[in-house]
């Protein structure tokens, strides 16, 4: 089994700038070998490393991990996408990564333009992606769908993941806007494949796996089981359980509305999208 999408940190590093003491227990370091014991625990065998940092520092920080850990399976690093030698970056990282670096993310849910990412100054960061065979990652929120579907209209061969089902509000409890426009990108766009990850955290204190039902249900319907990868999200999981709960809660879930695509949403999409061997 892979896990799609985890994070590591340490804090002293400096460029994690949403990571404040307010957080409490996310707050501290979260090394290798703390990801490695969660992992297997629940028979995780591999996982790719997601940045959690907007700069290129933090990427190579990631990539050192993933060159000395034989579990780590790839990096989904951050580049400036908008810099005008974004080819020359991008092509930079994934010659020092020795083909590690398996995608880009930037962080558009921080961002105060909603349309950023249909920036048409953007298309040569997504256009040097396409010809280094790279992912773009995109975590974003519902407000950020419209941009996200002009932005992969503009390259339908663009390999692109939606991180977290995209961040819908379970606590708030009202699917409708979100299940509509994520059915929409998922018809629009068959290049394009889900996280089943991030659910706990925006499901409230105590959420159960009742609560995640119903929206796990919508991303398997939306996309199809062939289109869909889960990931713990670790260790921001922690804020809201533990890994080997959600790694459970999802299994049953997967199990209830994809039956016999398990190995597929737990390992084979993953292999697939980020090129793995």
């Amino acid at each position: 089994m892979i896990d799609a999408h985890l994070h590591l940190w340490r804090i002293e590093r400096g460029d994690y700038g949403w990571l404040t003491p307010t957080l409490g227990a996310l707050y501290r370091d979260f090394l290798p070998g703390q990801a490695l014991a969660q992992m297997q625990v629940a028979q995780v065998a591999r996982a790719i490393l997601v940045q959690a940092a907007p700069t290129e520092a933090e990427t190579r920080f990631l990539l050192a991990i993933a060159q000395r850990e034989p579990w780590v399976a790839g990096v989904v690093g951050w580049v400036d996408l908008a810099a005008p030698d974004v080819a020359r970056r991008i092509e930079v990282l994934q010659r020092e990564s020795g083909g590690l670096l398996k995608g880009v993310r930037p962080m558009v849910q921080d961002m105060a333009d909603v349309g950023w990412l249909a920036q048409p100054g953007l298309d040569a960061g997504f256009e040097a992606l396409i010809a280094h065979g790279l992912v773009f990652e995109a975590l974003v929120k519902p407000v950020h769908f419209s941009a996200l579907g002009q932005r992969l209209s503009r390259h339908p061969t663009l390999r692109a993941v939606l991180d977290h089902a995209g961040k819908p509000d379970i606590a708030g409890g009202e699917p409708a806007v979100w299940a509509a426009g994520l059915r929409a990108l998922a018809t629009r766009h068959p290049n394009l494949v889900c996280k089943l990850s991030g659910l706990l955290s925006e499901a409230g204190e105590g959420a159960t796996i009742d609560a995640l039902r119903p929206w796990v249900r919508e991303v398997l319907s939306c996309f199809g089981p062939q289109r869909v990868m889960w990931g713990s999200d670790w260790p921001v999981l922690t804020l809201r359980g533990d890994y080997g709960g959600w790694h459970l809660m999802a299994q049953t879930l997967v199990a209830e509305h994809a039956p016999g695509h398990q190995a597929g949403v737990f390992g084979g999409t993953a292999r697939r999208i980020y090129g793995l061997a």
